[in-house]
């Protein structure tokens, strides 16, 4: 079986879906993606379905305990463009999220890294990245 992504799915616990996709749907649009229309009650979700790629799926913890985003986990999106990439941080910025690293190059990891880091109003780790292996945009 192959597949382009090593990846089915991503879910983030969060504690108000409401308030996780008010934040979620501009974001997700910086980068050119809707929510799911297909989504079970108490799940939101993004992106293409199992088949078409990665998923993000936002719900409660299936344990019924509030959620925890830990310390090192981070969920980092591609970005068409580093213009994908600075909207995707203003529209995490603009929407109850915080910033843990503003756009730019992050030359440590290669010449051409491109990225912007922030976290959710749960607390989750999000990057955004534009890297095409050496080409600049």
């Amino acid at each position: 079986m192959s597949s382009s992504s090593l990846i089915l799915y991503v879910t983030l616990g969060v504690s108000d879906l409401a308030r996780a996709v008010a934040f979620y749907d501009p974001v997700m649009a910086a980068l050119g993606h809707v929510r799911s229309p297909n989504a079970e009650p108490g799940w939101e979700g993004y992106g293409p379905d199992y088949d078409g790629g990665v998923s993000l799926w936002l719900c409660h913890p299936y344990n019924g305990e509030a959620p925890d985003p830990g310390n090192g986990p981070m969920v980092a999106f591609r970005a068409a463009s580093a213009t994908q990439v600075d909207a995707f941080h203003a529209a995490a910025l603009a929407h109850g999220g915080t910033s843990e690293g503003a756009p730019g190059l992050r030359p440590q990891y290669t010449p051409h890294f491109y990225a912007a880091y922030t976290r959710d109003p749960d607390g989750n780790k999000l990057a955004c990245v534009f890297h095409r292996h050496g080409l600049a945009e």
